[in-house]
């Protein structure tokens, strides 16, 4: 039997069918992925507002208590909300450039953030319903052309962190690389010579030898971690009643809007990982709780949120596809939420370990954009055409993120973003080539979906 196949312990539905230990660190696996990108946004916020340490810390809480609510809601599925899939939840990026420009506004600040924030969860709950129906505009040629996008998008993050962090003094030096190279090897071998319970965990090990190594080479930083309190509960409205201007407002329904496009190439790249098929009704619970849980975060303290890509690449590196896995996971950032001082360790994972095994899921992702692909006419040079010029416009904003610089700022959380602009790209080429060029043609290309 093939590890693929031995790998895929469960059924997508399924709630609870991996033993108890294997679902607590498969679970794991997924928040340490995610984890710094969860801190990373109200980071970057908190240090544009000029806030103290103590209340960057509480940020960050704000923001794991958010993510970690609204992953299970999103893989559980409560009524009308979440997609009942793999699906870790975390704050977006594509509203960072208009938030570091609202917090230095006169009379907008962090609060008038919060604000835009409720006003933009509110307007996407309201157009939810309406950009479920797109779903039918994702045929295999642009499902496939956005996943690769995205995998390669993703790529450049974790190179970023093989190489010691983007912000490191030494980049590239050969202890970094010898931390990632090591993560990276124990993923490949455990791969390679073992099957069923360690594959499912092979990247937790991974991390964790990484861990070690680095932890006795001095690479571990747990300064600050004694004054770190033990117990810290999130309470709404922290910084003060959330104040309503149209212009932040009208800026983060953009983003939200961006957020819906970007999430939606993400829950078809899951399906096509889980063999599920993703209908507009799942389509609408997933956006559903996107834009709830941007519409909560902020009262409790923090920003938009939205499905986090590169745990896609976990779930396909594994072979794990129970919805469970994640619950756990969301019950895990809950928890690291209340106790800080679990947080900061988690934290202190130095980027060379987390860059050896996202080379690894990033590449993952793109690998399963091209398999896709080979369910589409790719010989047609029309629709290779489409591959080429989507995935280049998705490379623009990694390759050089001041390309548009000079364009209006409203336009920036569709520039900046990857995978937005290899999302619009491909689906506005498949318009013009397969579905404005003729039914026939469509209809050979299998771009027309008989419902």
């Amino acid at each position: 039997m093939s590890v693929s196949t031995e790998t895929r312990v469960c059924a997508a539905p399924a709630i609870e069918r991996l033993p108890f230990l294997q679902l607590l660190l498969v679970g794991l696996q997924h928040v340490l992925l995610m984890y710094g990108g969860a801190v990373a946004v109200p980071l970057i916020i908190g240090q544009a507002a000029g806030l103290s340490r103590e209340e960057i810390a509480f940020l960050i809480n704000a923001d794991l208590l958010v993510a970690g609510i609204a992953t299970v809601v999103q893989s559980l599925g409560i009524g009308p909300v979440g997609i009942r899939m793999p699906v870790m939840m975390g704050a977006s990026f594509a509203a960072v450039g208009s938030m570091v420009a609202m917090a230095g506004m006169p009379g907008v600040g962090l609060t008038g953030i919060f604000g835009a924030t409720i006003a933009a969860g509110f307007f996407g709950m309201l157009i939810a319903p309406f950009m479920s129906r797109i779903v039918r505009f994702f045929p295999p040629l642009v499902t496939g052309t956005v996943i690769t996008a995205i995998g390669l998008s993703l790529f450049p993050v974790a190179v970023n962190w093989a190489g010691g962090g983007s912000t490191a003094v030494q980049f590239g030096s050969p202890i970094y690389l010898t931390v990632a190279a090591l993560v990276l090897a124990t993923i490949l071998l455990i791969n390679r010579f073992m099957r069923g319970f360690w594959v499912n965990i092979s990247v937790l090990i991974g991390m964790a030898i990484g861990y070690l190594l680095s932890g006795m080479i001095g690479m571990v930083d747990l300064s600050g971690l004694a004054q770190a309190p033990w117990l810290q509960v999130v309470t709404p409205m922290h910084f003060g009643m959330p104040t309503f201007e149209l212009a932040p407002i009208l800026s983060m329904c953009l983003v939200v809007v961006i957020i819906f496009v970007e999430s939606t190439g993400m829950f078809i790249a899951l399906g096509k990982i889980t063999d599920q098929e993703v209908t507009p009704r799942m389509l609408r619970r997933g956006l559903l709780c996107d834009a709830g849980a941007s519409f909560f975060a902020g009262f409790f303290n923090t920003f938009t949120h939205s499905s986090f890509a590169q745990n896609i690449g976990l779930v396909q590196m594994t072979g794990v596809r129970c919805r469970s896995v994640t619950i756990v996971a969301g019950g895990f950032l809950i928890v690291l939420s209340l106790l800080p001082k679990a947080a900061y360790l988690v934290a202190s994972i130095p980027p060379a370990v987390l860059g050896g095994a996202a080379i690894a899921m990033f590449g993952m992702v793109a690998a399963t954009g091209i398999k896709i692909l080979q369910e589409a006419d790719i010989g047609d040079r029309r629709n290779q055409l489409l591959v080429a010029v989507s995935v280049g416009m998705g490379l623009i904003p990694v390759v050089r993120p001041e390309f548009f610089a000079q364009l209006p700022q409203w336009m920036d959380p569709i520039t900046h973003s990857g995978i937005a602009m290899a999302t619009v790209s491909a689906v506005s080429l498949n318009l013009l080539f397969n579905v404005l060029g003729g039914t026939e043609r469509a209809a050979l290309s299998g771009h027309i979906e008989q419902h």
